[in-house]
């Protein structure tokens, strides 16, 4: 019985980056040798086990065989003459497929030291082409490691290819899509993980209302950069640069769907693609069971950006009925991060990446006018039910005037 650290562990170590998950395989043992040593199973599909004491994940070599469609068409069998070798071989990259005992030597028979020091995202053998789980999962680590200089080989972004052509993408359930592309949103270049995609044609597969965007004129006034593919790719490289959390991310790259519908003779104009954005952003939303705070802001981000871009210009009445759609008095949270998107918006065009947005604070102050508007003197007064949301109303559209009169 012999125990290796496996995958991340060892390639994060050898990249030099601090090591959080730790995988292991066990080699030459049975189940019923690793209960005896008082190890936990978990897991149906294979045999997984917890420490005894530190409750880590051990699992025994094993292969595998495609038996059906999609990420769990498969058939695993472990035993104890499966080598180290034979476990590593169904590995997705050869950086990962990289293992090493507790003197940290090294076991890498498929050459990922060598690829790690060339920086390049490579399958190990091809039945890679088996798992269309695995184009994900290559988008997802070119993200990752773009900033160290990783690119994905040829003949794996190939491979990519034949799975997004195959069909085996719409088996994935949206749960494991939504894994990695979640997974893949807050890492520190997303927008690598949409160019992967695309390059592969697994986006237009996965996400048909982003791939739409490419090619599709913007007015240059206002996008030096012109292509709403790119500025989308700008916008979510913006959320990054700025720490934003996943349903910012999320809604950035969303936000512009409904320019991906206006006809060619109306570009690069596209008058009223907020609204007719909502279907779109929410098919994506269904078809990942996105969760539901990032299915709201999307939602509304995609309809409300362009009052934030204009909330310096906006009525009184109109800058209440935004605060309202956003039910900015029990969910001020929502409402940030809507101005976080519209920031990460504006700043998501070629050249203005820097110019300040004072719309921001405008509307951060507007919440804030709004939310201060006391309830208790119109209770005093008599108003009860919907007379009182009416007076309400008045007082936060008689506050809200006074404060852009003062801005």
């Amino acid at each position: 019985m012999q125990i290796y650290k496996v995958g991340g562990a060892v390639r994060d170590r050898l990249l030099g980056i601090a090591v959080t998950d730790i995988d292991r395989v066990v080699v030459g043992a049975t189940t019923e040798e690793m209960l005896a040593k008082g190890y936990r199973p978990v897991g149906a599909d294979f045999p997984v086990f917890l420490h005894p004491k530190t409750g880590e994940e051990y699992a025994l070599a094993r292969t595998e065989r495609k038996s059906g469609r999609g990420y769990g068409g498969f058939t695993f069998h472990a035993s104890p003459d499966v080598t180290l070798e034979e476990d590593l071989i169904r590995r997705d990259l050869t950086i990962n497929a990289m293992a090493e005992d507790d003197q940290q030597n090294l076991t890498d028979p498929y050459h990922g030291q060598r690829d790690l020091e060339a920086r390049v995202l490579r399958h190990v053998s091809p039945a890679f082409a088996e798992d269309p789980l695995r184009v994900l999962r290559v988008a997802r680590f070119a993200a990752r490691y773009a900033e160290l200089g990783f690119t994905v080989a040829p003949e794996t972004l190939d491979l990519m290819r034949q799975l997004s052509e195959s069909g085996e993408l719409q088996a994935l359930t949206a749960e494991r899509s939504w894994k990695e592309i979640s997974r893949a949103l807050m890492e520190n270049q997303p927008q690598v993980f949409i160019e992967v995609l695309r390059a592969c044609g697994a986006l237009e597969v996965l996400m048909p209302e982003v791939d739409a965007l490419f090619g599709v004129p913007q007015p240059a006034a206002h996008h030096p950069e012109i292509d709403t593919g790119a500025h989308t790719l700008s916008v979510l490289q913006q959320a990054a640069l700025h720490k934003q959390p996943l349903t910012v991310r999320w809604a950035c790259l969303l936000h512009d769907l409904g320019k991906g519908l206006t006809p060619e003779e109306q570009w690069p104009r596209h008058i009223a693609h907020e609204s007719k954005g909502l279907k779109l952003i929410k098919a994506v939303n269904e078809r990942f069971k996105a969760p539901r705070d990032c299915q709201e802001l999307a939602l509304l981000v995609g309809e409300y950006h362009t009052h934030g871009h204009r909330a310096l210009e906006l009525k009184p009445s109109t800058l209440l009925e935004l605060l309202q759609s956003f039910d900015v008095y029990r969910r001020p949270q929502r409402f940030e991060e809507f101005i976080a998107a519209c920031e990460m918006d504006a700043r998501g065009r070629k050249g203005l990446e820097q110019r300040s947005y004072p719309q921001a604070d405008y509307l951060r102050g507007a919440a804030t006018v709004a939310r201060s508007v006391a309830v208790q003197p119109l209770l005093e007064q008599g108003f009860k039910g919907p007379e009182l949301g009416e007076a309400i109303k008045r007082e936060r559209l008689k506050a809200l005037k006074a404060y852009k009169e003062q801005a």
